[in-house]
């Protein structure tokens, strides 16, 4: 009988590579440790001061805001002179590169020879100071205290930073060093602020006069400032929506007609480029209570406009200013721009009622849009769009909703006009009307009303939806209101800003001009 013959050679190699591959990772943490550990190391002030001998390292250092100031925070070197740490690749090799350039240079040049004045000026420093290490630290550009010439001079480097091809240190050349003998140069001729950037810095000397019912540009005095502003003759129509149009809710009901008297109103939505005119304008005025504000609606005398408060972070959402429509911003600070502005060119400037809103975004039209198509086939709700994708032509040219605005507000030029002549009445922001948000308002007003406007309620209608609105919310008679607590949640100032809101991106607004009694429609 043969006998079977074992072999067990297998197990004690398995154990082997065990222990090699265990000795390896231990050999590997070790050395990933130690090398994180000498980084650590010669990431300290000290070590670095070890080969930076120059008389401005660590006396000048130390007297600049960086360490010497209220907050108890002390910038490191490293903080300024590398790359943000949350960029790991660039911030480990610029690392080393500068590491290898220190150690080169201490053992081989006498700092003695050194120019450190020159060394000292703008034209150096620049090389050796990342703008993103700035803005890593100074995300809010608008603190408590900041100075009115200062926040004009941020808000102009917000919009035009590309144009301008500037660093945080071309202003700001004694934040990390000291120097007394450092002058910050005033920025002057701001377009956009102290002007505008639409017509080539040309100030108006004063505003458009009207002396007929037509489309006018209307021109803001002391600024270079223009915008159209387009003439909508009165008419009836039928306001609101019936159940038999997709996508109805109740509160657009019942249909009722409503007459509206002839106004003017804004082809655009109010831009950053106005918005910012009137900041620039109003930051030395002093503040106004809201109260005062609304009271101050049917007062044409009114003397000092209040301006607001520097906003907390990038209000644009850092998708850009210019002719974008101004977002973030309250009612109570539209409702003082329509002040400051009727001041500013002698006319009656304001908020649109609920009914001149949908009157203008119709545009003689009765449908659930200005154009053809319906909500159902262009809106993404329904049992349907899990097998079939809804349709975007026509919407889309004029329309910047959920489908095609890239999760943003985008300009003007980006969409078609409407009927009269308004461009992004539907869509791009929500837009605030003059009304209080009443959900029966319709039913409580008759079949038939002239220039109605709800005054009682808590919160304010908007309308025309936004950017992240799907089809059926964009529709003539979709309404909605603000939700001021909710919008104003992660706001950190206390109190609480009357100007900016901090939780909703896709709100602004759009004014409308009473005409003079004696400018009729022909």
């Amino acid at each position: 009988m043969q006998q079977k013959s074992y072999s067990y050679t297998q197990k004690p190699k398995k154990k082997r590579n065990k222990f090699i591959f265990l000795v390896g990772f231990l050999t590997g943490a070790i050395a990933f440790v130690s090398l994180y550990q000498v980084t650590v190391y010669f990431s300290t002030d000290e070590s670095c001061m070890m080969c930076h001998v120059h008389p401005h390292v660590e006396g000048s250092w130390k007297l600049s805001k960086h360490v010497n100031n209220a907050s108890g925070t002390t910038v490191h070197c490293v903080d300024c002179h590398l790359p943000p740490k949350n960029q790991t690749v660039s911030h480990y090799m610029a690392k080393a590169s500068l590491g290898l350039k220190d150690v080169w240079g201490f053992l081989t040049k006498d700092s003695a020879d050194f120019n450190w004045e020159t060394k000292s000026e703008l034209e150096h420093a620049v090389k050796y100071i990342p703008n993103e290490s700035c803005k890593e630290c100074h995300t809010n550009l608008f603190p408590g205290g900041v100075t009115d010439d200062a926040i004009t001079a941020h808000l102009y480097y917000e919009e035009n930073e590309k144009k301008l091809n500037l660093q945080c240190i071309s202003c700001h050349l004694d934040a990390g060093h000291y120097n007394p003998n450092y002058k910050h140069g005033k920025m002057t001729g701001i377009p956009g602020l102290s002007g505008g950037s639409d017509n080539a810095g040309i100030i108006f000397d004063t505003a458009t006069e009207v002396t007929a019912f037509t489309d006018y540009t209307e021109q803001i005095p002391g600024t270079s400032v223009s915008f159209n502003m387009i003439a909508i003759p009165g008419g009836t129509f039928r306001m609101g929506s019936t159940e038999k149009e997709a996508f109805h809710r109740e509160d657009e009901a019942p249909v009722r007609e409503v007459t509206v008297s002839p106004f003017f109103m804004a082809e655009v939505e109010t831009t950053w480029v106005q918005y910012w005119a009137f900041y620039a304008n109003t930051m030395s005025e002093g503040r106004t209570p809201p109260d005062a504000v609304y009271a101050n609606n049917s007062n044409p005398n009114v003397d000092a406009i209040s301006g607001p408060t520097p906003p907390f972070g990038f209000p644009d959402q850092g998708w850009g200013f210019g002719n974008r429509p101004a977002i973030t911003i309250t009612h109570y600070a539209a409702e003082t721009f329509c002040q400051w502005l009727s001041k500013k060119t002698g006319k009656k400037y304001r908020l649109p009622t609920e009914a001149e809103w949908e009157y203008a975004a119709r545009g003689g039209t009765e449908t659930p849009y200005f154009f053809a198509g319906s909500p159902k086939d262009f809106s993404d709700q329904g049992f349907w769009r899990k097998f079939f994708s809804a349709k975007t032509d026509s919407i889309s040219s004029y329309v910047i909703y959920a489908k095609n605005s890239r999760n943003r507000t985008q300009e003007p030029v980006e969409v078609k006009t409407n009927p009269f002549g308004l461009k992004n009445m539907l869509g791009n922001v929500m837009e605030y009307c003059a009304d209080k948000y009443d959900p029966e308002a319709y039913a409580g007003s008759g079949v038939a009303v002239t220039d109605p406007i709800v005054t009682e309620g808590e919160e304010w209608v908007v309308r025309g939806g936004n950017y992240t609105s799907d089809a059926a919310d964009v529709r003539a008679a979709a309404r909605d209101h603000s939700h001021h607590e909710a919008w104003l949640k992660t706001d950190p100032q206390q109190p609480k800003s009357i100007w900016w809101y901090s939780d909703i991106r896709g709100i602004g607004f759009r004014i409308v001009c009473e005409p003079n009694e004696s400018i009729q429609p022909k």
